[in-house]
């Protein structure tokens, strides 16, 4: 059940440096505080709860914090076009973190498929 190696933790954690990257950008250069949290808060969530499944005591318990992730990626997506149609962020920024998201939602939705099957 463990995530800690795995391609989507990885992928994840990488994405959680970008998110807050994007984060002391957004912030400092743009001085956009409200939607910037909210990407800031979900981004880096993804990992976190990959980190958690690593921990996890069950199938259900592994099964239910992956598809927290999964959750969180869809949320971030939502952040991102937003920021992209507000004029935050440009639209070659925007295509190339949404590209690393999409990627991350669909090995996490394959883990779910897979880990669901199994039950």
């Amino acid at each position: 059940m463990g995530l800690n190696n795995s391609i989507a933790y990885q992928k994840a954690y990488q994405f959680a440096i970008r998110i807050v990257n994007a984060y002391k950008h957004l912030t400092v250069e743009k001085k956009e505080f409200i939607i910037s949290k909210q990407l800031l808060r979900s981004g880096t969530s993804v990992g976190a709860n990959l980190a958690e499944a690593n921990g996890a005591i069950s199938e259900a318990d592994f099964s239910s914090r992956v598809s927290i992730a999964y959750k969180e990626i869809q949320e971030t997506k939502y952040w991102l076009s937003l920021l992209k149609d507000t004029g935050y962020i440009t639209e070659k920024s925007y295509l190339s973190i949404n590209d690393e998201a999409e990627e991350i939602s669909k090995i996490l939705y394959a883990i779910l498929k897979n880990t669901r099957l199994l039950n």
